[in-house]
């Protein structure tokens, strides 16, 4: 057996010996070692001769000790990768061949340029032998770009800096994108002599998604950025941040828990992952489901979050409010943001973005080719219903305030509601838990209801309702009247029929279904002048009904009984007013 064989046998022996040893049990038997290199307190008997070979920094550094003893002791600190890399790196430099794989390519790239183990003292050295396995082997490779990409989250900054990060995550990014161009194209089908493509995108094709979970959040964003440069579909992208989210969110409250990480430290991680997530939604409407968008501005609230992630998601909501629900809507608030008990204010902002969607056709001179799309009488619809229930369930808490209260229910148009007997009874519970409230707080919360879009049911329950001003009584019976001589008159006046076929609405506010949503829309903001016409002549009734009812008003305060309602109708008739 030659001299150089024995010595290589001797270090792989060492080499492959526990980490924590002595000095003198890394000296070979026949040839001392002249060198000791120590390795965040692991010591390596070795010799300057292969060493200084194929590393720069080495030679370096024993230049520096000429004149210190025979035997010169190195520390290496900070060394990429620690003592089992460098044990690689040592190997190496004795030719011992090992095997670079994805658990130790990036810590030998970044050891080798710590070492300069590159072609400037040695042909076919470590450093391009690793980097030459990083573009041939692991860049064809998206499971095993995952895998080195989780061997950088230790090795940063430099492994950004050596550009094993970016390679990894382009990598990631175009295999992504190929391998949905090619499932795209095996979607084609041949009908009618051409060809067309199958609308249904399955999600579940991308298998990458399950992958790219276990990457810390930073190198997990940098990788969404990079599928988004490359044209990844946005339902692939809203889908893996699903996943992921779900994942990170349940994983790091465990793992912190083990490393015996402190509450502060859990928290700080999971407010570091909400607002990434919350960063990186696609721009697109409906692409991840509307229960997680709620989710994560819960837990930003829960979390108290920059307002800047908060509303971010707020406007992302509010976009696709139709497909939200009312628990969805039952944001709990925060200990230190008021005395309620949801989130009310967060609510607001999301039907402030909700109604601004339909509110930009230029004061009615047509809408923009490229502005946003005005909202479907469907949406409103479903909006109008949403905020109703809404409003029930918040009534019954005695810390709510009154103008909290009316902003909620005003902050929809008129037109979003088809009938006003959800809004009456959320009114209705609000002054049942607040009995307290003033005679003009009770007035202002009954000005938000449309008397006219009220069901017979519901009329009957107001025109009884105690809890209600006079005044609210006194309108809900005039109305009452007015239905009633309409179901008896079997035609409409001249003037009516003139104009009825060509009103956008119909007498109780509710949309024409002959028109389409958005020419109903657009004609609400050319009517403005006559609207304003006929309520000027309605203010004008309404004050000689006023006083033709002041007496009236006196007796009902002052004896309050049944029979008084029942003569304000037969006054009322006298009036001659209708």
């Amino acid at each position: 057996m030659s001299r150089v064989q024995h010595q290589q046998q001797q270090l792989h022996h060492v080499c492959s010996s526990p980490q924590q040893q002595r000095c003198d049990d890394w000296i070979f038997l026949d040839v001392p070692s002249d060198i000791t290199i120590d390795v965040n307190g692991v010591r390596f008997a070795l010799h300057k001769f292969p060493l200084v070979t194929r590393s720069g920094r080495i030679r370096k550094l024993i230049s520096e000790h000429r004149d210190a003893a025979d035997t010169a002791k190195i520390d290496l600190l900070n060394l990429p990768g620690g003592p089992e890399t460098f044990q690689l790196a040592a190997k190496f430099c004795y030719g011992i061949n090992f095997e670079i794989t994805t658990a130790n390519v990036a810590q030998l790239c970044c050891a080798s340029d710590y070492l300069e183990m590159t072609e400037e003292y040695a042909e076919g050295n470590l450093s391009s032998r690793s980097e030459a396995y990083l573009d041939d082997v692991v860049c064809r490779s998206l499971e095993m770009c995952v895998q080195v990409l989780q061997q950088c989250e230790g090795l940063l900054p430099l492994a950004d800096e050596l550009k094993i990060v970016s390679r990894c995550t382009d990598a990631i990014a175009s295999k992504a994108c190929a391998e949905q161009i090619a499932s795209s194209f095996s979607r084609l089908e041949y009908s009618s002599g051409r060809l067309h493509m199958n609308k249904q995108v399955k999600c579940g094709e991308d298998w990458w998604i399950e992958d790219l979970s276990v990457l810390r959040i930073d190198l997990y964003q940098r990788v969404i950025e990079a599928m988004k440069c490359r044209g990844v579909r946005p339902e692939s992208i809203g889908a893996s941040l699903v996943d992921c989210a779900e994942k990170l969110l349940k994983r790091k409250p465990i793992l912190g828990a083990r490393a015996g990480a402190s509450a502060e430290a859990i928290e700080r991680e999971e407010k570091t992952v909400i607002e990434t997530i919350a960063g990186l939604l696609p721009g697109e409407k409906h692409t991840v489901p509307m229960s997680f968008l709620f989710g994560l501005l819960r837990s930003a609230v829960i979390l108290d979050c920059p307002m800047t992630c908060r509303l971010n998601l707020e406007r992302r909501i509010g976009s696709q409010l139709e497909m939200a629900t009312l628990d969805d809507l039952l944001i709990p608030s925060s200990q230190h943001a008021g005395e309620t008990m949801f989130d009310v204010d967060a609510v607001h902002r999301i039907l402030v973005v909700f109604s601004q969607q339909d509110d930009s056709d230029n004061d009615g001179l047509g809408y923009e080719a490229d502005g946003p799309r005005p909202l479907s009488q469907t949406a409103l619809d479903k909006v109008g219903r949403l905020v109703d229930n809404y409003l029930a369930e918040i009534a019954p808490d005695a810390n709510l305030k009154l103008a909290k209260f009316v902003v909620i229910a005003d902050a929809l148009p008129g037109y979003a509601r088809t009938t006003d007997d959800g809004l009456y009874r959320a009114i209705d519970i609000y002054l049942k838990a607040h009995q307290g409230l003033p005679d003009l707080e009770r007035k202002r919360l009954c000005k938000l209801i449309d008397f006219h879009k009220l069901s017979e049911e519901a009329s009957g329950h107001a025109a009884q309702n105690e809890r209600l001003p006079l005044q609210a009584i006194v309108q809900v019976l005039y109305i009452e009247q007015l239905r009633l001589r309409n179901a008896l008159c079997c035609s409409y006046s001249e003037e009516d029929q003139k104009t009825a076929p060509q009103s956008r609405c119909t007498s109780n506010g509710v949309f024409s279904s002959g028109l389409s949503p958005r020419d109903n829309y657009a004609s609400l903001r050319r009517e403005n002048r006559e609207l304003k016409l006929e309520l000027a002549r309605m203010r004008l009734r309404l004050s000689d009904l006023e006083k033709g009812h002041a007496c009236i008003k006196q007796d009902m305060e002052t004896s309050n009984s049944r029979k008084l309602i029942l003569s304000v109708s037969k006054r009322i008739r006298k009036l001659k007013l209708i």
